[in-house]
């Protein structure tokens, strides 16, 4: 279709909102190892996982095999209220830069929750209904997965526990009363209402907490209250797929013009938005119906990809969680209190970690005082308000366009616009005052968690 007919956002019709989520690890050929119990060793049993998530979750944790899952009819009800979400092609970046490249974002800040949390959080909520619990517990970092989860437990009538990073608790007062409103109750993690919170506090004094930390919080929470589950907003396998509904939209959005991307790019925390953005094209990757180039984009402060160790550990800090092959930095890493948000966690999804590992997509690590120029950038051109996390795949999206301007080529660029920033603006304010510092750790200091990482026989 000629370049001028392409419109500048690109809706799917609501019959051609995907019906399936897709699963990545059907088409993988080395599949992502396995949850280990951390007292035995040996991989985890539905049966052990069920005392921790909802049964179907836990179906879908351990499913290698099918390819496509259909999605229930309740969850696409509620995915109608803000799907099919738009894929916008960055006109006004494009020109402010001066480059031949065609970039387009696939924008999931519109809705309530701002951010793309809510693709999963609904569906958790569904399971967590079905099976008749009372409540969940979670964790959330920058405020998105809490806020999120909170709206989906509301629609179902659920009871909701959120443990929030202190850090994040204490920048992001109105991300905690939106959940509030919702009906959630919120506690600044690590805290005194669980044993795990307690021992955490004895060995890091005046900590600001971290994902790690309220993890373990929230796991110790469900385990400990009858009718309860725990529920994670990223990492797990469970989570990618249901995101992969992001990915779904995108190629067909593509697919309805005959574009094809060159490079998929996506900020990556614990995998969720980068792991659903790319599955359908990584699967086209994996059956060698195409290629494409896949690049995760991490804060230079919280580096597992591009400076952590890929072996067994913890996914919490407490370590009262199952252990999981991925690129870690170790579970008692503590990052540093800066507004990377929802990024900041020790470990990467497994299954990303296995495709990383297999060379089938790369990795890079940013400043934060990078992210938030190029932040301040997209928003004086592009009109959205971009969230911390979003704004680290919109640097690197950004450099590579200046790339193409560089060589004269005229690639297409596709990134993850995960959510907006509007409860950032305490960054936003420090970016602007230039209070804001960039710290990355070192070597010594990543070697010494990486050092109490499990040693498994």
């Amino acid at each position: 279709m000629p370049y001028e007919k392409i419109p500048y956002k690109i809706y799917l019709e609501e019959s051609e909102m995907p019906k399936y989520w897709y699963n990545v690890r059907a088409d993988m050929k080395t599949k992502p190892a396995p949850l280990l119990n951390p007292g035995t060793g040996k991989p985890m049993t539905a049966e052990e996982l069920s005392h921790v998530f909802c049964d179907e979750l836990v179906a879908q944790e351990l499913n290698n095999t099918d390819r496509l899952i259909p999605i229930p009819q309740e969850i696409l009800d509620f995915y109608k209220m803000y799907r099919p979400s738009p894929l916008v092609r960055a006109y006004c970046l494009e020109k402010k830069l001066q480059t031949p490249a065609k970039i387009y974002y696939k924008f999931e800040g519109n809705n309530t929750s701002g951010s793309h949390k809510l693709n999963s959080a609904i569906a958790q909520a569904y399971y967590a209904k079905k099976q008749g619990l009372k409540g969940v517990t979670t964790e959330t970092g920058a405020g998105q997965w809490g806020t999120a989860l909170s709206m989906a437990c509301s629609y179902f009538d659920l009871d909701c526990k959120v443990y929030m990073v202190k850090v994040s608790y204490e920048q992001k007062p109105f991300r905690r009363e939106v959940m509030r409103t919702y009906g959630a109750s919120v506690t600044p993690s690590p805290s005194t209402e669980t044993a795990v919170g307690r021992k955490i506090l004895e060995e890091f004094p005046g900590t600001n907490g971290s994902l790690g930390c309220a993890i373990s919080e929230a796991v110790e929470a469900a385990v400990t209250r009858e009718g309860y589950r725990y529920v994670l907003g990223s990492v797990l396998a469970q989570v990618l797929l249901h995101q992969s509904v992001i990915g779904m939209e995108t190629k067909a959005a593509l697919d309805k013009y005959g574009i094809k991307p060159d490079i998929i790019i996506g900020c990556a925390g614990g995998g969720s938005n980068l792991g659903g953005l790319i599955s359908p094209f990584m699967g086209e990757k994996l059956r060698g119906e195409a290629d494409y180039r896949f690049i995760a984009v991490e804060p230079a402060s919280c580096p597992s990809l591009t400076r952590g160790k890929y072996v067994y550990d913890f996914c919490d800090t407490g370590k009262v969680c199952p252990l999981a092959k991925m690129y870690t930095l170790g579970s008692g890493f503590m990052p540093a209190p800066n507004h990377a948000g929802g990024l900041r966690y020790h470990g990467m999804s497994s299954i990303l970690s296995e495709l990383y590992d297999e060379g089938l997509m790369e990795a890079t690590s940013v400043k934060q005082t990078d992210v938030f120029a190029a932040a301040e950038e997209f928003a004086r051109v592009e009109g959205i308000l971009p969230a911390p996390e979003s704004s680290h795949a919109i640097r690197v999206a950004i450099d590579e366009a200046l790339k193409c301007k560089e060589t004269g080529e005229e690639k297409t660029i596709v990134f993850g616009l995960t959510g907006t920033g509007y409860f950032d603006m305490y960054a936003y304010e420090q970016f602007h005052n230039g209070t804001m510092t960039d710290y990355i750790p070192t070597d010594e200091e990543i070697a010494a968690s990486l050092a109490k990482t499990p040693k498994l026989s």
